[in-house]
């Protein structure tokens, strides 16, 4: 879900998009399967909890049966060792059903623990009062959304000094998270770019990810966690139809993921004990 000069300059820059459409498609493909798998484990275990209810009922029956049993000698005698020992196991087997289910329970939410965590953590260090930087969650992923304005002038991929007080609180929180990894996603307006070296707003978008991966990196960010990625002008927020519209639509997103294949190999695990022990 994963890990993620010179011919020509031009060449190697229309190269890198490719390369980051294609990242950038392969952890969307990853991300709808572990969300398919998390959907399924989420029904199953409704279902499981469902059929708790159900055994924790006849459970409770049982023992009330086993202890109305050996309170009376004449019904004592009626209940045989095989009868005893049947009844032990249908227990036994309740309370091992129980725990996996629970195992169930836990990886699913040791997954949105760790996505809310990451959360608080971005807000309190980039903040959340500025118009300008938003921190949401989308199907478990978080996005952190920079206007350009504060990275970039208009039509240049070079970092601005203001922007590496922003970058540097990104970096922050992302070294404190070493297991997650981290795609910078650059957004354009729908205002054809064509600047050498640069071909077209797909080369702009890619270059500016580039630029802030490395200004991450001078920041002390492990560049294993890095993605570069860029989207040109085809995901807009609004409608291009205005100044401000574009605006809003000149973004960088940093996409934050846990490496999700310790959770996708986690709930695989439980889901197949659970189909074992029905």
């Amino acid at each position: 879900m994963k890990k993620l000069l010179l011919f020509s300059l031009s060449t190697t820059l229309l190269l890198s998009s490719c390369v980051s459409k294609k990242q950038f498609a392969d952890l969307e493909a990853k991300h709808k399967e572990t969300q398919d798998l998390l959907n399924t484990a989420t029904l199953k275990l409704n279902t499981c909890i469902a059929d708790k209810a159900s055994a924790s009922a006849r459970a409770t029956a049982l023992e009330e049966q086993i202890s109305d049993l050996r309170k009376s000698n004449d019904n004592l005698q009626v209940l045989s060792a095989k009868g005893a020992s049947n009844i032990e196991k249908t227990l036994e087997s309740i309370k091992e059903k129980d725990l996996k289910i629970t195992r169930l329970q836990d990886a699913l939410t040791k997954k949105d623990s760790v996505t809310l965590a990451l959360v608080t953590s971005f807000k309190r260090e980039v903040g959340i009062n500025d118009p300008d930087i938003e921190v949401n969650v989308e199907k478990g992923v978080v996005f952190i959304s920079i206007a350009d304005k504060l990275l970039f002038k208009s039509g240049s991929y070079n970092v601005t000094s203001k922007a590496r007080d922003v970058l540097a609180k990104v970096a922050k929180v992302v070294n404190s998270k070493p297991d997650f990894e981290c795609m910078i996603e650059g957004h354009t307006d729908n205002v054809p770019y064509k600047k050498a070296p640069l071909l077209d707003n797909w080369d702009l978008s890619v270059k500016r990810s580039t630029s802030i991966i490395r200004v991450l990196q001078d920041l002390g960010v492990n560049p294993g966690q890095l993605i570069a990625a860029g989207r040109s002008s085809y995901v807009p927020l609004v409608d291009n139809n205005s100044k401000e519209n574009r605006a809003t639509n000149r973004r960088t997103r940093v996409v934050v993921l846990p490496k999700i294949d310790q959770f996708y190999d986690m709930i695989e695990k439980e889901m197949k004990n659970l189909e074992a022990g029905n």
